[in-house]
């Protein structure tokens, strides 16, 4: 329990936190969905209704006042019953600790009941109200209404091992080497078979081996860390746009499409905003 705890104290220096869509839901737009899997985290509370979700083959039934955390890359289906849809507050974000995400895409369905369901309903009123009503701080206290949220989640369901389990999972160590080469090359082109041999597998197992972990396929991490590098650029230097693009091994045009699909405007008009 020491070891936790020391573990505990020292995993949040690295954790970092985007929110992506927040909402208040009910009935089935939504939520009766087939199989798919995500690339970002989803939080739930359910506040009445009934209904299933099946995340990694395993089937749950969320009942009201329960609270969910459906980790990216898990292979997910939903479904609320006809009489009874499920009215439901949910949060698309991204967390990861460093390189790693904050809950593994191997990994099983966080459920339970909420011990102050009041509290966690005007908590999640309050995060879907600052994120899209907006402001010069909104983002701030979002985020810490989501924080607040995920800890109440894993501590009324008892997770008291959460940090222990993440910092021990031995796979992270050997994937490591895959990420610092995709950091120290984002100016070249990659392949799977390059990002493959590092670890000494096969292509085919490669791409599941590093969704499973990463949440994400090799590729999507790649494009999504060459985004992070050109914001920085863009940012904290007067590198031009051109410039930028070559340094992240991109052509000027794609890199231009791409970026506006990351943050929803072009590299000029993001560095215009963010200045």
């Amino acid at each position: 329990m020491e070891l936790a705890l020391d573990m505990a104290g020292k995993m949040p220096e690295g954790l970092t936190l985007n929110i992506s869509y927040a909402q208040y839901r009910k009935g089935f737009p939504g939520w009766n969905r087939t199989e798919i899997a995500p690339s970002f985290h989803r939080l739930y509370f359910i506040a009445e209704g009934r209904g299933s979700v099946t995340l990694n083959g395993v089937k749950y039934e969320p009942k009201p006042n329960q609270m969910m955390i459906m980790p990216a890359g898990t292979n997910q289906m939903a479904l609320t019953d006809q009489e009874d849809p499920y009215s439901r507050y949910f949060c698309h974000f991204d967390a990861q600790v460093g390189e790693w995400p904050l809950f593994p895409a191997d990994g099983k369905l966080y459920i339970c009941d909420a011990r102050d369901p009041g509290f966690i309903e005007s908590t999640f009123t309050e995060l879907v109200d600052l994120f899209h009503r907006g402001g010069p701080f909104s983002v701030l206290r979002a985020q810490a209404c989501l924080l607040t949220m995920l800890a109440c989640c894993l501590e009324d369901g008892g997770y008291t091992d959460f940090w222990k389990d993440f910092m021990q999972q031995a796979e992270r160590s050997k994937l490591g080497n895959v990420l610092t080469y995709i950091q120290t090359h984002l100016h070249e082109p990659m392949e799977i078979e390059q990002l493959a041999e590092i670890v000494h597998l096969h292509p085919n197992y490669f791409i599941p081996y590093f969704r499973k972990i990463m949440g994400v396929t090799p590729m999507h991490y790649v494009q999504r860390k060459r985004m992070e590098e050109a914001k920085r650029l863009l940012t904290y230097t007067d590198t031009a746009v051109s410039d930028i693009a070559d340094q992240i091994g991109m052509q000027l045009a794609y890199f231009s499409r791409q970026f506006k699909g990351y943050t929803g405007l072009s590299p000029s008009a993001y560095r215009a905003c963010i200045r």
